[in-house]
């Protein structure tokens, strides 16, 4: 099943050949950014024209608000421009922040970046299934949102188990189509509204968020929240800078030039977008997307309406892979400086860290659940993570440039101090405006990660420390060996266990029995008798009937009956040709095993006598 699903394993040796073109390494690690174009307009409108305010005042800023956030775009792409061209071995904020600012500001960028992919998985499924609902056909399927977005998080995860090139692959298509699609429908809007043909949306009051259609107010820490709102368009912008070792060689050139192409499609469609917003007036809606409204009214419902939808749909389910490329080799690059366990560094047979991918699957699902599918209830805990992460990293390379002071190093400084006081600005703001609403969770939750990093770095630490061995300081002790072999009825397997143990030459041998009636003692006594065993038998009785504890309390008694005793504890078990069937057999010798484990001067040898498929049917 794991081969027809995941595919065959990949060796290392062709490692190199999994790199991504730019092509790929586009559709692979900037659909988060490019897709957040579907929603980031929307989002503006959810926040500027609710509330005290109305529809026509909302979309009065929505074009300010879109340059704002185009202005700030150009900075984090220059400033991450940088980031890539000084550290091509990936790791993003995280490196960066680590190599300059130190421990603590490098864990905020961690925990910040690996909150955001989380949520970047929750958002952009949730999204993704608003648009599949929107499109009247599939109205109904409201009622399923959760089920859908589970089941999408489901795909997703098992793509991307199968290898990052191969993901890149096949999310390629969606993503350009959406590209082409989008571009193709405000290529139409344009026209048309130079000819005079455009209408505007009509506006249901009984389908619309917004409380009034015209009037109200509008203050300046709604216009904020709302700039706030729009910036989550820049999230995803860090992730090629965190994949830069993904792509082929040249690694920082092919990485940098994604970088250029990513900013340019993302910042022309999403000014596009609140363009075509501002003129054909669409309202903020749960239950039909504002591109889904702009589409019908520029092209009408027909089969292109069709294809742009899926197309939106398909990228904003696929824009989680950007997190799924970024998410596990982040954690990986974490796990190796010991903040989180180290099996999120080990990499599946298919070349891809599959613990992270695993990992944020069942987080980004929690998360779906939690908060019903819904994107506008995910989008307020979603922007300070990111911007946190930006802040950091900037202000980490200028640190970086008067370090070093390579040529042109004064310009380096100025562009990422620009970028630094940008997203610091933008990071106060949406602490600020939308703390109430959901953004106190990441400033509570970062703190709680950053600890459980801190706390997985000092049992490493200590664990190291135990381990370690200075050559002039070891002192062989001599060990007193005492085995106990377990066993039920006499058969082949115990027989071979106890010839086993006798191997061994231990100080102490002895065959323990437990007993859970008197019929069950009489019966191996004979047993013993019969087959003229000359290994001690010692009977412990259970009379609740249990195995675990009776053999703990005894293994106990023997520590206190020969001291300074090394304690093998044998357990013979017969393995069948079946994997199937082995489900019958030896559980309570598992759950024994995993109880001795834990037990200070004890191991634990399972002998096992294998049934090959002849014996299972003369038996």
């Amino acid at each position: 099943m794991k081969r027809l699903l995941v595919g065959r394993p990949i060796a290392t040796t062709e490692q190199e050949h999994q790199r991504l073109s730019k092509r790929i390494g586009l559709a692979t690690f900037s659909s988060d950014a490019i897709s957040s174009t579907a929603y980031a307009t929307e989002e503006i409108l959810f926040v500027t024209a609710l509330g005290a305010s109305s529809l026509t005042l909302g979309l009065s800023v929505l074009i300010p608000i879109a340059i704002g956030v185009l202005v700030l775009l150009v900075i984090v792409v220059v400033s991450y421009r940088q980031t890539i061209f000084a550290y091509p071995s990936g790791g993003g904020s995280y490196i960066v922040s680590r190599e300059n600012l130190g421990e603590a500001p490098s864990l905020v960028a961690g925990a910040s970046l690996l909150i955001d992919y989380i949520l970047t998985v929750a958002v952009s499924i949730a999204a993704g299934v608003s648009a599949i609902i929107s499109i009247p056909t599939f109205r109904d399927l409201a009622q399923h949102r959760v089920l859908l977005c589970l089941a999408l998080i489901a795909l997703v995860t098992m793509m991307n188990l199968r290898g990052i090139k191969e993901s890149g692959r096949i999310f390629a298509v969606p993503t350009y189509l959406y590209i082409v699609s989008l571009s193709v429908m405000l290529g139409i809007a344009l026209v048309k509204g130079l000819m005079g043909d455009l209408d505007q949306v009509p506006y249901d009051a009984e389908q619309s968020e917004a409380m009034l259609e015209s009037g109200g107010t509008l203050g300046l820490f709604l216009i904020l929240r709302g700039f706030s709102s729009g910036a989550v368009a820049l999230s995803g912008v860090e992730a090629i800078s965190n994949g830069v070792p993904a792509f082929r060689k040249p690694e920082a050139k092919n990485a940098a030039n994604t970088m250029v192409w990513m900013g340019a499609i993302l910042g022309a469609l999403f000014l596009g977008v609140s363009i075509l917003a501002h003129k054909v007036r669409p309202y903020p809606s749960h239950e039909v997307t504002v591109i889904s409204q702009m589409a019908r009214v520029s092209i009408g419902d027909g089969v292109f309406y069709w294809v742009l939808q899926l197309a939106t749909a398909a990228i904003l389910v696929l824009a989680a892979n950007t997190a799924y490329a970024d998410f596990p080799r982040l954690s990986s690059i974490i796990a190796r400086d010991g903040y989180l366990p180290r099996q999120l560094s080990n990499r599946g047979d298919r070349l891809v860290f599959s613990n992270g991918v695993l990992f944020l699957a069942v987080f980004a699902g929690i998360l779906i659940i939690v908060f019903g599918g819904v994107t506008t209830r995910l989008i307020p805990l979603y922007a300070i993570g990111v911007f946190t992460s930006f802040t950091l990293s900037q202000a980490g390379m200028v640190v970086h440039h008067r370090k070093l002071r390579e040529p042109n190093w004064k310009s380096g400084v100025a562009i990422n101090f620009v970028g630094a006081v940008a997203t610091g600005a933008v990071t106060l703001i949406v602490g600020i405006t939308k703390f109430t609403i959901g953004a106190w969770v990441p400033i509570i939750v970062v703190p709680m990660i950053i600890f459980l990093f801190m706390s997985i770095k000092r049992h490493y630490r200590r664990v190291g420390a135990a381990l370690a061995v200075v050559p002039a300081q070891v002192q062989r002790e001599s060990v007193n060996h005492t085995v106990v072999v377990l066993v039920g009825r006499v058969h082949r397997g115990v027989l071979k266990a106890l010839d086993y143990a006798k191997s061994l030459r231990p100080q102490h041998l002895v065959a323990v029995f437990v007993s859970f009636e008197d019929h069950d003692r009489e019966e191996i006594e004979a047993q013993w008798e019969e087959f003229g065993l000359d290994v001690p038998l010692e009977i412990v009785h259970s009379p609740y009937r249990e195995l675990v504890e009776p053999v703990m309390r005894y293994v106990d008694e023997l520590d206190d009956r020969w001291s300074n005793d090394t304690i093998t504890v044998v357990i013979p078990e017969f393995v069948v040709a079946n994997w199937s069937a082995q489900l019958l057999h030896n559980q309570s010798a598992l759950r024994l095993k995993g109880k001795l484990l834990f037990r200070e001067g004890t191991v634990v040898t399972s002998v096992p006598y294998h049934l090959n498929a002849e014996d299972d049917v003369q038996r």
